[in-house]
């Protein structure tokens, strides 16, 4: 997310707001992201195939444009607190192709299978480690964050070795959007 800076900033508002708060495990800033599929278990992907998906992503992302979305609202769960990321919809051409990419490396089976019309895009700003009333976490932040609009234009592929919450994480590879392919 470190190409976002308006959504770091939003995500580290929000943190502020919660840091009174035990129970909750913020997500570092460096990890701040938007999941967009699940590919499997990191052993049972090889270097090869992980290159190959990058590969397969930047061919199918040249043929899609950077797509304009913002961040606002605050979405409570019993598991995190998140920003949503609106329209979803304006992002399913982003899905569609990471999930096209992810398929033809490595099978239909493996990739995670939501549904675009299931999926709900959102940057995780902190997990729940115990139970707690959501109350107070919304008179802290309420239910908005100021609107801060950005252009998603880049999906990376990132290894999760062990344990999210442990945060030891890989950057494989990037492929970016139509207009941004040379950056």
């Amino acid at each position: 997310m470190s190409r976002y800076p308006q959504v770091c900033d939003a995500a580290t508002a929000a943190q502020r707001a919660f840091s009174s708060f035990p129970g909750l495990h913020m997500t570092p800033r460096e990890w701040l992201h938007i999941t967009t599929l699940m590919a499997g278990p990191a052993e049972a992907i090889t270097r090869e195939q992980m290159s190959a998906m990058v590969s397969a992503a930047r061919a199918r992302l040249r043929e899609v444009p950077p797509v304009p979305v913002f961040i606002e609202k605050v979405l409570y769960h019993a598991e995190a607190i998140s920003l949503g990321v609106q329209p979803a919809q304006a992002l399913v051409p982003l899905l569609d192709a990471v999930r096209s990419a992810t398929r033809t490396i490595i099978g239909p089976g493996e990739a995670s299978d939501s549904s675009p019309s299931s999926w709900i895009p959102h940057v995780t700003v902190a997990y729940s480690t115990a139970e707690q009333p959501t109350g107070p976490m919304i008179s802290a932040l309420g239910t908005a964050v100021p609107r801060r609009e950005v252009t998603i234009d880049a999906v990376t592929l990132v290894v999760q070795w062990g344990p999210e919450r442990r945060w030891d994480w890989e950057p494989v590879g990037t492929a970016c959007c139509a207009a941004t392919t040379g950056k």
